[in-house]
């Protein structure tokens, strides 16, 4: 077997390419499932048993069905339901969007929790609004004690946004298995695309280690300062 990885330099533009739109529909995914994640989370704590029980059904059927399930759903299904064409990118953007939201929202959930609870009733005997708590207490606080499960989140969502070359998205595996389909030497494609892969995945890894060493001071100087105002508040 003879192994010859200097072609790759070739073909060094269109992987390229294919990272950058990987690297583009995962980020607006992470984006738009974060917002989506924190307000599931919000229906999860809900005393509201009909909202706790809508988003309870929504995170345990999507954290409990296959992405790539999901993604051809999204591709081939709903758009005979809303009646319009969906390009590879937006139907890749909405899976992943929704299956990010399902798994965010239990890393909102779980750091929502550890709240104290003496926070939520100095919100409420100051009168703050909901909204204000939500936005100037709630969220701060649970964006920071959540940080090292959502980079372990944007791992995971970075790897399995690989299942969208199956419905034809030209992004990084699906670029580098028609080059490898092409030349007809599938192992030093593939091995590069792997490599690829591992660059962007292994420091997000790394990064999450850091976070969970330096957010613990930063949570506890977010809680006094937070104390010390609603001390001072009039």
């Amino acid at each position: 077997m003879d192994l010859s990885f200097g072609f790759l330099i070739d073909y060094s533009d269109v992987l390229l390419k294919g990272l950058l739109t990987t690297l583009q529909f995962v980020a607006i995914a992470v984006i738009l499932g974060l917002i989506w994640g924190f307000i599931l989370s919000l229906g999860r704590t809900s005393s509201n048993r009909v909202i706790y029980i809508v988003a309870t059904i929504y995170v345990e059927f999507f954290r409990g069905t296959p992405v790539l399930v999901q993604l051809f759903w999204v591709f081939f299904c709903l758009p005979l339901f809303l009646g319009v064409e969906l390009s590879g990118f937006t139907s890749a953007v909405i899976a992943l969007t929704l299956y990010s939201g399902a798994i965010t929202s239990e890393s909102f959930r779980a750091s929502l929790k550890s709240i104290e609870s003496v926070q939520y009733d100095a919100c409420i005997a100051l009168g703050l609004p909901a909204m204000t708590r939500i936005i100037f207490v709630t969220l701060p606080q649970a964006v920071l004690r959540a940080v090292p499960n959502l980079l372990s989140n944007v791992v995971s969502l970075f790897k399995e946004s690989a299942l969208v070359s199956a419905v034809g998205m030209a992004d990084l595996m699906y670029v580098g298995q028609n080059i490898a389909n092409n030349v007809m030497r599938p192992i030093e494609i593939l091995s590069a695309v792997a490599i690829i892969y591992f660059a962007i995945g292994f420091p997000l890894t790394r990064a999450v280690s850091y976070a969970e060493k330096r957010l613990l001071k930063i949570i506890k100087a977010w809680a006094a300062w937070l104390a010390v105002t609603i001390i001072l508040s009039p």
